[in-house]
């Protein structure tokens, strides 16, 4: 895997937090000091937290897990999106569909309506419907494709999320811990670092910031899934008793 540059996470710009007055005292072991009002994020914590979250995606990615990518704020999207398709990954950068996860049995039951409707399209048999049912049809397809576009390969829950700002993606990291499933986030000055399992702390705002992170994420994921013979998103069977995956601790 490629090593951390701290000069280029540093141009970046991942060391600018948000303005004092908005901190989350929880972050405080992650803030190096304050400059012009706006707390600096302790690098050193930066890099720590960054090398242990890609220690991690890289087993899990070896042991053939899926590894969901979120991020729904408009600086995340563009960058979350690429390093999903880049790793063969699910992602999620429209609005989070409340159940996505707790539900994912009705979700996957709207990805079919979603296949049953683009084979209408695609056929020629939404042209025998009248205008009016065409319209609502095509209306009901964008808006299923524009919400779980990035989901629709998922055929298993994911063993680990990868976020940008859980404060914004407060309702996805509510779901995971429902279900136990481990959570990598990166995260600025005015988040709680315990809504996460592997924190790390950086500028969450910066388009910059957020592509430097996920691309070093996104190569680890890469990495590990080289290892393995088999790709997470391949259709069939799965074994009945898959292997173990590890602690984040260890």
């Amino acid at each position: 895997m490629a090593d951390i540059v701290v000069k280029d996470i540093l141009e970046a710009g991942v060391h600018f937090g948000h303005r004092t007055s908005r901190w989350n005292p929880k972050m405080r072991q992650y803030i190096y000091g304050r400059r012009n009002q706006i707390h600096i994020i302790d690098l050193k914590e930066t890099v720590r937290g960054l090398l242990r979250a890609k220690k991690y995606l890289h087993r899990v990615a070896a042991q053939g897990s899926l590894i969901l990518f979120v991020g729904t704020k408009r600086q995340a999207a563009a960058a979350v999106q690429e390093a999903a398709e880049q790793t063969g990954m699910p992602y999620c950068t429209e609005r989070w569909l409340g159940g996505t996860l707790t539900n994912f049995r009705t979700i996957r039951s709207r990805l079919r309506r979603l296949e049953e409707l683009e084979e209408l399209d695609k056929s020629g048999q939404l042209a025998t419907y009248s205008k009016k049912q065409q319209s609502r049809l095509l209306r009901e397809l964008r808006k299923i494709k524009r919400n779980l576009e990035g989901i629709r390969h998922m055929n298993r829950l994911p063993e680990t999320i990868v976020l940008v700002d859980p404060n914004k993606e407060h309702n996805c990291v509510n779901e995971a811990k429902t279900l136990g499933i481990k959570v990598v986030g990166l995260l600025d000055t005015d988040c709680d670092p315990d809504d996460v399992d592997l924190p790390i702390p950086g500028n969450d705002d910066s388009i910059r910031s957020i592509k430097i992170i996920l691309d070093h994420l996104a190569e680890a994921v890469a990495a590990g899934k080289s290892l393995r013979p088999r790709k997470p998103d391949e259709e069939g069977p799965q074994p009945e008793e898959p292997k173990p995956v590890p602690s984040i601790r260890s």
